[in-house]
């Protein structure tokens, strides 16, 4: 109902209500209509069922089937690894999705204050929850507002609606009945639940409670906000379908081929060598698929949660951080991201253009800029403390902060002249007055709106003289404020006049003597201007959307390149407006929203996710929340609500849009370094494939024993991954376009990596097993094929440091933990040459220092010829 366009008396009218409140009877009779004053909880799914959800990837499955068939064939050391990664991927699954769930949570507990109401015809303190339709609730200063309602009565009333419509200053409230429709930021004689009362008192008739309220409204769309994967986790899944059926298939057919030997060499006791034969087509599935894939990306990105961490933005979910990298949109609110978050005064205008405004020296100034600061300071009640910290209006803050800047200490002006009197800031006189002795002369000193001052005013202080106000003087200051208002400045008018006595009255404030302007803005962050040059160079959209006014948005985004010529800005109103083909065609021309609705952020956000745009949006309160949950990448700030803050996936310590930036550029490189770490893990095992199926077809003996090969997995898929997960930033990184959503994982150069290295690795272990077949026995066949394979595929790890970089131009002593994977992973292998252990690995006695030499030499080829491609013929 749009109880803003009706008077409060139609309104009480159409509840059944009255100004006295309503009676036990007619409480209990609504309570059963509209039900308690509470939003809904939704029904959270158990820990069990999260738990097994998580064993539903087809990778996952595969994995868990081999891990059961090596226990009973007794395999069990590389069973309890497998199930050690899968259990701790599920319990952090778990604790994730469970944070997630607490943001409807902080919801109700914002909407459950307690509340003043008038009942039966007197005051009572009950708990919203028992609000109900039709309740009259008194309010003051620092009330938590229980309930949406029409106001019945408002003096002096200041709500802040922050939470709701995003803007930082107080809502001035009156109870006039308004005429057109109108967005919700702008409906001064509506209050609405979660909100606070900052100044005045007043009352309301409840007009929706529970989930009918705007907060419910929020909460409805939190619960209806659609779960997104991320472009990682999507690839992954797409290739793990693909990756668990061609694994099955090769082991099928590696089984069926030896199987179909043993049938036709009529051994007399086939069960023995059918059940190598079996366990060695499951070493091959399990050196195929990279189990540790699962725990490298985890891993890899808990590593970047605490580099993000050190650029003041904590990670809640740690596939946030990939999506990151991959973000083309950043639809990012405008106070306190992109601005200070404090108001300052940065421009001044006194009659007659005086020169020098303000110097910074008090002694020099005219006697105009005196009295200007004197009325800035005086009429004012917010205060300042000597560690920066402020109560009081942000506009007052701003003025008496420019009185300290300019070497006049606002509290010595205070001491100096004494407030003898006062008439309040009212919101329909939209001015301030207080009474002072100034120099042994009483003053009136007013301060207020331009408009306002502009009209009480009959002379204006010129060049150290009082002169009459003509037209064409009042029309050079309507011009002025024109002038700073077109700049999204907010423009306070001060005035003065001599008077006789302390008591006064609103009938005192006339015959006024103009004196000056003040302009102030919430300025940029110094730092966002280079911080939106790198985005839009990163191949990213920056896109401002606030509950400010069009006016002040659209200047603060052409002040920072975020709009330009020919580029859009529109209203929440402007937004409804248009059907969904007519913002589809415009889309990419808006660059500001203003004065938007919680269902106008989702709407935005869901048009670019239609365009397979990755989106990030940045919030603070209740408003931002569905958006938060509905986006790519929800981005909260350190300082908003509980709720905007459990429904996101990012938080901002500093609310700072560099940081988002900052934060971009770590995604990237992260998502770079999961990629080399799955070229490194495929690419071995592409080359011990090709191996064993080309001595499959040469009818030679199988190149690995089934522990041979898993212990290669064991050693080489691990440690050596996750030290290229930790490469530093590659040069460049911050100029490259974002990824396109539908790349697989294994586009463009990654596939061609795998490719090149696999077919590299697996050439020089045939070449590695014919020289021992050809000059020595079988055995050593095996044992020169172990050992240049894991060679080989230790030492890959200095190529896999980029695919465009030698492991010298990277830096060769840039990542240690490369270094220490190398360590580690060859002394893993010398341990298999001891005697005593050799034999457990199928290595003879026989197999010395020559045979070594060969297969470590082919080997260590393979990376010679990896480093070299890069200059002599690089990926394309």
């Amino acid at each position: 109902m749009d109880y803003y366009k009706r008077k409060s008396e139609e309104v009480l009218t159409e509840l059944n209500a009255s100004r006295e409140g309503l009676t036990t009877e007619e409480v209990t009779s609504r309570r059963e209509q509209y039900g308690l004053n509470e939003i809904a909880q939704k029904d959270r799914r158990s820990i069990l069922s999260l738990f097994i959800e998580s064993f539903k990837d087809p990778m996952v499955i595969v994995l868990l089937i081999v891990a059961i068939i090596q226990i009973l064939i007794g395999e069990q050391l590389e069973s309890l690894i497998i199930f050690t990664v899968l259990i701790l991927n599920s319990i952090l699954s778990v604790v994730q999705t469970k944070k997630a769930e607490d943001s409807l949570e902080s919801l109700r507990k914002m909407a459950s204050p307690n509340a003043k109401v008038l009942r039966n015809g007197s005051t009572q303190s009950i708990e919203a929850k028992n609000i109900t339709v039709g309740d009259i609730v008194i309010l003051e200063a620092g009330d938590n507002i229980p309930a949406d309602g029409r106001l019945i009565e408002a003096e002096s009333l200041q709500v802040q609606e922050g939470s709701l419509t995003g803007e930082s200053v107080s809502s001035e409230k009156r109870t006039n009945e308004l005429t057109e429709d109108t967005p919700l930021a702008d409906r001064i004689n509506m209050v609405y639940s979660g909100t606070l009362v900052t100044y005045g008192r007043g009352n309301f008739v409840v007009t929706s409670i529970g989930e009918s309220t705007e907060m419910g409204k929020v909460a409805q769309l939190i619960q209806g906000a659609s779960h997104k994967q991320t472009p990682l986790q999507r690839k992954l899944e797409h290739f793990s379908k693909k990756l668990g059926w061609a694994i099955l298939l090769l082991s099928i057919l590696i089984f069926a081929i030896q199987a179909g030997r043993i049938f036709l060499g009529n051994a007399e006791d086939i069960t023995v060598p059918l059940l190598d034969a079996f366990m060695f087509a499951v070493a091959v599935a399990v050196a195929a698929i990279p189990e540790a894939l699962q725990s490298i990306v985890t891993i890899v990105l808990s590593v970047g949660t605490n580099k993000m961490a050190k650029q003041h933005a904590i990670i809640r979910q740690l596939p946030a951080v990939e999506t990151l990298g991959s973000t083309s949109v950043i639809c990012t609110d405008k106070t306190g991201t992109l601005t200070q978050n404090k108001m300052t005064v940065v421009d001044a205008y006194i009659p007659n253009g005086e020169s020098n405004l303000f110097s910074g020296d008090p002694d020099k100034w005219t006697e105009s800029e005196q009295i200007l600061m004197q009325v800035a300071t005086l009429t004012n009640d917010s205060t300042l403390s000597e560690n920066g910290e402020s109560s009081g209006d942000p506009t007052e803050v701003a003025l008496i902060a420019y009185s300290n800047k300019q070497n006049l200490p606002y509290d010595t002006v205070r001491k100096t002249y004494q407030r003898l009197a006062e008439l309040p800031f009212d919101s329909s006189r939209k001015r301030m007055s207080t009474v002072h002795d100034i120099d042994g002369e009483k003053r009136l000193l007013v301060k207020g709106g331009p408009d306002v001052i502009f009209s009480l005013c009959s002379k204006i202080k010129m060049n150290g003289e009082v002169v009459y106000l003509t037209e064409e003087l009042q029309k050079e200051l309507v011009e002025q404020n024109e002038y700073f208002s077109d700049q999204a400045m907010r423009v306070l008018a001060f005035a003065y006049k001599p008077i006789d006595k302390e008591d006064i009255d609103v009938e005192d404030e006339n015959d006024l003597i103009f004196v000056g302007l003040l302009a102030m803005i919430d300025p940029p962050r110094q730092e966002v201007y280079h911080a939106v040059e790198d985005a839009t160079a990163a191949g990213i959209k920056t896109i401002m959307i606030t509950g400010d006014h069009k006016t002040t948005a659209r200047a603060i985004a052409r002040d920072l390149n975020i709009s330009s010529e020919g580029d859009l800005a529109l209203t929440g109103q402007e937004l409804d407006a248009l059907s969904d083909n007519e913002l589809m065609e415009n889309l990419e021309k808006i660059t500001v929203y203003a004065r938007v609705t919680p269902e106008n952020k989702i709407r935005i956000v869901k048009a670019w996710q239609d365009k397979n745009q990755i989106t990030a949006m940045t919030g603070d309160g209740v408003n931002d929340a569905p958006a938060l949950k509905q986006a790519d990448i929800g981005i909260a700030m350190g300082s908003g609500t509980d709720v905007a803050k459990d429904a996101s996936a990012m938080i901002l310590t500093d609310d700072n849009f560099v940081s988002i930036v900052k934060a971009v550029s770590v995604g990237r490189t992260i998502y770079s370094n999961i990629k080399k770490a799955i070229a490194y893990l495929f690419s071995g095992n592409l080359g011990a494939v090709i191996a064993i199926l080309f001595a499959l077809i040469m009818n030679w003996i199988s190149p690995f024993t089934a522990l041979q090969l898993l212990f290669i997995n064991l050693v080489n898929d691990s440690l050596p991954a996750i030290a290229l997960g930790l490469e530093p930033k590659e040069p460049n990184v911050m100029n490259e376009k974002p990824r396109d959503t539908d790349e697989t994982i294994f586009s463009g150069q990654t596939l061609q990596t795998v490719i090149f290295r696999g077919s590299l690795i697996g050439l020089a272990v045939i070449i590695s097993q014919f020289i021992g077949l050809l000059n020595y026995t079988p055995e050593i066949s095996v044992a020169m094929a172990f050992t240049t394979l894991i060679l080989a595929r230790t030492l890959q790890v200095f190529p896999a440091r980029s695919i465009t970089q030698t492991s010298v131009e990277a830096g060769f002593f840039k990542n240690k933990f490369v270094l220490l994977a190398f360590v580690v992973c060859s002394g893993l292998y010398g341990l298999t040459l001891l005697p005593g252990v050799r034999g457990v690995f199928s290595i003879p006695d026989t197999f010395g220092f020559m045979q070594w030499a060969i297969a470590a030499g082919l080997a260590l080829s393979t990376t010679f010829i990896m480093e070299l491609r890069k200059k002599v013929l690089p990926f394309k």
